[in-house]
């Protein structure tokens, strides 16, 4: 066996703890940071069935769309930035590619678009309906075109740029960042030539591509769309009811000596169909749950999985809120958002590597007092979350 496979991979955990009647909280905004979700995970604790208006938000997340061998250069096209990019209205990401091995590209809904090619991951998300009042960040944020390359196409795409923060082997890969709504990229200009220039002509970067767009904007796609085969597709949403459930009982008694990596651990054997009800002898699975426990006669677990907004997001949120308001004795909820282990980004703009893991992702455990826990992961490969 490797030595390397002895050692824990580094991980990184921030917890908040916080209300949602404090104006100071950040919930908003940390959840507005992570652009690209492939799966919204709700857990609802003595429930059968989601109620009407919260079932109403799980079926009406914005459909996406899949651009088959899409070349890169056309992100760059006139009418497309003018329509879509300075508006801050879309969001795309290479399907199927790998972040240590494919060219990666990302459009973050602030015109920030991210490329990413490197030598050695695993898009996790299976390939959904193919085969199986909030603070916006868009004018935080200065519109980017960012590229991570290995050192070959670096050179061969002829722009500036500066080494990544994960290089492997000294210099294998570098970033290229570029502002899209900089006077100096504007179509014309001589920046926006070498770039166009570079993609078209010299690196010839094309993938397959997912895009969304906030409510309202799907007319910017409409151009784009019409030059290529493409396909439109719903967020696939899926239900289990469980019985008899084993469940951590200081999630409901000291919310405070609660370890979070063991609940996390639990919640994530729960939405992964992992039994926790194992011997510690067992050969397949010595994980249970932790102790002191108890047992929930009935829970719903929920999931949604594509290309999901924040916005959709920040939705489902306020309706889980009012579910535990209305819905007494219910105390406490969860909500867990993964981003895709294969972006070029995680949080906000900043480069996202894979190594073993790809996580990038967030628990929120929501209380009926307005009161909640913010758990924030990502992998070795990862700044720390914000």
């Amino acid at each position: 066996m490797s030595a390397d496979l002895d050692r824990t991979p580094r991980s990184l955990l921030v917890r908040e703890r916080s209300s949602f009647l404090d104006q100071r909280n950040r919930l908003s905004s940390q959840v507005e940071q992570l652009h690209f979700n492939y799966k919204v995970s709700v857990l609802l604790p003595e429930c059968s069935s989601a109620p009407s208006h919260l079932d109403t938000v799980l079926n009406s997340f914005s459909s996406f769309y899949l651009i088959r061998k899409l070349p890169v250069y056309e992100l760059l096209d006139k009418d497309f930035l003018e329509t879509a990019v300075y508006h801050g209205s879309v969001y795309g990401l290479s399907y199927r590619t790998r972040i240590d091995e494919d060219n990666c590209v990302a459009l973050l809904p602030n015109g920030h678009l991210s490329l990413s090619h490197l030598s050695a991951g695993h898009l996790s998300l299976s390939p959904v309906g193919l085969s199986a009042g909030h603070l916006s960040l868009s004018h935080l944020f200065a519109g980017h075109l960012s590229l991570s390359l290995d050192k070959d196409s670096f050179q061969l795409l002829g722009f500036e740029g500066k080494p990544s923060r994960f290089n492997q082997r000294t210099s294998s890969r570098y970033v290229v960042s570029v502002d899209l709504t900089d006077s100096c990229m504007a179509p014309g200009g001589r920046s926006y030539h070498r770039l166009l220039t570079g993609l078209k002509s010299r690196l010839h970067l094309e993938a397959d591509f997912l895009l969304t767009h906030h409510p309202g904007g799907g007319a910017s796609l409409q151009a784009l769309l019409s030059r290529y085969d493409w396909s439109e597709h719903r967020p696939e949403v899926s239900r289990r009811t469980l019985t008899d459930l084993s469940c951590p009982a200081l999630l409901t008694s000291d919310l405070q000596s609660c370890d979070p990596h063991s609940f996390l651990e639990w919640l994530g054997a729960l939405d992964a169909h992992v039994s926790c009800e194992n011997d510690s002898s067992s050969f397949l699975s010595s994980l249970t749950c932790s102790e002191p426990k108890m047992t929930l006669s009935r829970a719903l677990s929920v999931s949604v999985c594509g290309l999901l907004l924040p916005h959709d997001v920040h939705r489902l949120l306020q309706q889980i809120r009012c579910y535990l308001e209305r819905l007494q004795p219910v105390s406490w909820a969860s909500l867990t958002v993964h981003g895709f282990v294969d972006s070029p980004v995680s949080w906000g703009g900043s480069e996202h590597g894979f190594l073993r893991g790809g996580e990038n992702f967030y628990t929120l455990l929501m209380f009926d007092d307005h009161t909640y826990q913010l758990h924030l992961a990502t992998g070795a490969y990862d700044g720390c979350p914000p």
